[in-house]
């Protein structure tokens, strides 16, 4: 019996762990699928396609090759309404928590597949942003573009 229990484990255990291989948790922020916005999906990075789906529900499905072009942004800015708050309790800890910063990390896709054109734009974790620009630029071969380093002359 304890042979056969640590043959179920020895397969169970690596099943389970790799199950979400390539599957990031982000959240949509924005674009031309139907989802409101601040929604936690799953995105899904495949040899040949990328999906975003919510739940069991599959929002979108694009192809690898139908991606025109992927870019990356960063939202910074100081945690004042937190450093208010520990000011009434601690004035030099709210003094501290005034210098500190805090980023949200953006990753956006867009794409033609025929006469079907769209795009939209996602936050991703501090921890799977590189990993999520990383897997898309593998799948399509393009680069991404860093929206903060762009200029815009009119």
């Amino acid at each position: 019996m304890r042979n056969f229990l640590a043959a179920v484990l020895c397969v169970l255990i690596p099943v389970t762990a790799f199950a979400d291989a390539g599957s990031f948790k982000v959240s949509y922020d924005g674009g031309s699928i139907t989802e409101k916005t601040g929604t936690t999906v799953n995105l899904f990075i495949e040899s040949n396609q990328v999906r975003l789906a919510k739940k069991n529900e599959v929002l979108a499905t694009i192809p690898a090759s139908a991606i025109t072009e992927i870019s990356y942004g960063q939202d910074v800015h100081r945690r004042v309404g937190a450093a208010i708050g520990l000011a009434v309790v601690s004035l030099g800890i709210g003094a501290l928590m005034l210098l500190s910063k805090s980023k949200k990390h953006y990753v956006g896709i867009t794409w033609v597949d025929g006469d079907k054109k769209g795009g939209f734009v996602m936050q991703c974790d501090k921890s799977d942003y590189r990993g999520v620009l990383l897997g898309l630029e593998g799948v399509t071969g393009k680069k991404a573009v860093d929206s903060d380093a762009i200029t815009v002359k009119n």
